[in-house]
């Protein structure tokens, strides 16, 4: 028995067909983000929750990647606080994706080391 292999659109959420998979990607992407600053810092809850006045359990579900609670904003306003400039850009649909009728949302977060030297 052949195994069908399917690449993958870059969006689990959306490969696994839940209805807002665009705003769940960007809030993952999001809170890797923060995790992947607070490890390369070696902050600790604690510390972190100390940082940006949210409760540590709090902290706790985020670096777990448990976003219920945290919506995009917050998240924008957390890697703020973290010393990080979020870019929001938009754009025009692309000519040779027209045929869409509403636009799309991404999240790109650079590759690692996101926070300044010295940090």
């Amino acid at each position: 028995m052949k195994e069908e292999i399917e690449k993958s659109s870059g969006n689990l959420y959306a490969d696994l067909g839940h209805k807002e998979a665009e705003e769940m990607h960007a809030k993952a992407t999001l809170a890797m983000t923060i995790y992947k600053i607070v490890k390369q810092r070696r902050l600790s809850q604690t510390k972190v929750s100390k940082m940006l006045g949210i409760p540590q359990s709090a902290i706790s579900r985020l670096l777990q990647g448990k976003l219920s609670g945290f919506s995009t904003d917050r998240l924008l306003r957390i890697l703020n606080q973290l010393g990080q400039d979020v870019d929001i850009k938009v754009k025009p649909i692309r000519q040779s994706k027209r045929r869409r009728s509403i636009g799309r949302t991404a999240v790109f977060a650079p590759c690692f080391p996101l926070a300044a030297k010295g940090r």
